[in-house]
């Protein structure tokens, strides 16, 4: 089985690498399984129905989240019944929507489950305990688990990466937004990467205009961060390859297009 994963959508320019490259990813690499991360779609913070649902009409199978879940207040009306969009399992329990979802290719269930970290973020439940949880739960189903793991630190990452090494399929590090040369598969067949990347403007600083950012970092004072809606753009990924028996990662690489890396099919 092979399973395509696309780095934070960063918005419109991000949507519009999605509907320009995912088709013609698909159709390079023939994924089984295809996850976009959309928790930036909505310029820059959050998804709305219509940029989901935009997500699955463009090849994704499933669109995971982060932090910025609840940025767009309409999510609240419409992620209950999004069945292929999942958001940190570890927010406290009551919080709407669903932390893991489960989709099957040919005769082949895959849990897909999405993870916040808690290391200069916001304090939620531990991630470690509970994908204890959610391992013991999806295991009773399949070998087949992929984690997004959306959190700030490297170290964080890493260690949830050897936690749960050999007890799932893959672990993709998101949220930081700059992709890591990192990518391999750990001693017990877990395939790990610190940060995939995002996808979208290509000329920012992490996805939003530069003189914005650097004014913040030049005066210290609070700056409006927007998202450019022109310019050079940029798409990054992973293809992740596996036994789709065991479970376990055989191969695990990068995938980035901008214009310093063309795309060729």
């Amino acid at each position: 089985m092979r399973i395509l994963f696309v780095g934070d959508v960063v918005g419109s320019l991000g949507r519009d690498m999605v509907e320009e490259y995912l088709p013609r990813l698909k159709r390079k690499y023939a994924p089984g399984l295809t996850i976009v991360n959309g928790e930036n779609a909505a310029s820059g913070k959050g998804i709305t129905e219509k940029i989901y649902r935009a997500f699955l009409q463009a090849g994704a199978n499933v669109v995971t989240l982060g932090n910025h879940a609840w940025d767009k207040r309409e999510i609240f009306d419409f992620i209950d019944d999004a069945k292929n969009l999942v958001r940190p399992a570890n927010f406290p329990e009551g919080t709407p929507g669903k932390g893991i979802t489960y989709v099957t290719y040919n005769q082949y269930e895959v849990a897909v489950i999405n993870l916040q970290g808690r290391t200069f973020m916001a304090p939620l439940d531990c991630p470690f305990k509970k994908i204890d949880e959610l391992i013991a739960q999806a295991k009773q189903r399949t070998p087949i688990i992929f984690i997004d793991f959306h959190a700030e630190t490297t170290s964080e990452k890493q260690a949830i990466g050897w936690y749960v090494d050999g007890r799932v399929s893959a672990v993709v590090g998101t949220h930081t937004h700059v992709q890591t040369a990192d990518n391999r598969i750990l001693p017990q067949g877990t395939a790990y990467i610190s940060d995939v990347g995002m996808t979208g403007p290509y000329d920012g600083i992490l996805g939003m205009e530069r003189e914005a950012v650097m004014k913040r970092f030049l005066t210290s004072l609070p700056v409006r961060f927007e998202v450019p809606k022109e310019g050079r753009t940029q798409l990054s990924g992973v293809i992740i390859d596996l036994d789709e028996k065991t479970g376990q990662a055989k191969k695990i690489d990068r995938i980035l297009i901008n214009d310093d890396h063309p795309f060729f099919e």
